[in-house]
């Protein structure tokens, strides 16, 4: 039978000290093959908020009132932890564990795609579109709050992983493309 699942778009909350070591690291321009879930606010579960192979993952980060987007993941696969490393090719076990800065507390899955595109810290949403970012659920749609004047005062409404509307998602992966054509010219 045919998978019917509608690919669906998330953000993740990063924290900023996350993406301070990513950047001493190194980790700007690579590109993501992997994300870590876990059962707290500080590494939630993507299994509990619905995320299934075919899915998207954009990694955000608020930061002096703007949101950047990071990148994004395709995911192929979520992969219990305990059992990644006997479940996981080799070369996807090699990526765990080149990945591991991204793995800040008690993991219980991975995500695993292709290459994403580059890793980028730089990467801000515009005011007009960070105002209209929309999120949906099964009680409707929402947009962010503390958000003023093309501003996020607050992140709270951020924090977990959220699934967004389709054409939030849309606009989210043309910014990622018009980065990365202009990263690469």
């Amino acid at each position: 039978m045919a998978n019917s699942h509608v690919a669906n778009s998330y953000t993740t909350l990063w924290t900023n000290s996350l993406c301070r070591e990513l950047e001493r690291s190194g980790r700007a321009g690579q590109r993501l093959t992997m994300l870590f879930g876990g059962p707290y606010q500080s590494l939630p579960s993507f299994l509990r908020a619905g995320v299934r192979p075919g899915d998207r993952i954009y990694p955000v980060r608020a930061h002096r009132t703007r949101l950047h987007v990071l990148g994004v993941l395709e995911v192929a696969d979520i992969v219990p932890y305990e059992i990644a490393g006997s479940a996981l090719p080799d070369d996807d076990y090699m990526k765990l564990l080149d990945w591991r800065l991204l793995k800040t507390g008690w993991v219980t899955e991975v995500l695993v795609g292709p290459p994403g595109a580059p890793l980028s810290f730089d990467t801000v949403v515009p005011g007009d579109l960070l105002e209209r970012l929309t999120y949906t659920s099964r009680r409707g749609e929402r947009v962010l709050k503390h958000v003023e004047d093309g501003r996020l005062l607050r992140s709270a409404g951020l924090q977990g992983i959220y699934r967004l509307a389709a054409g939030s998602a849309d606009e989210l992966d043309q910014l990622i493309r018009r980065e990365e054509c202009a990263t690469a010219a």
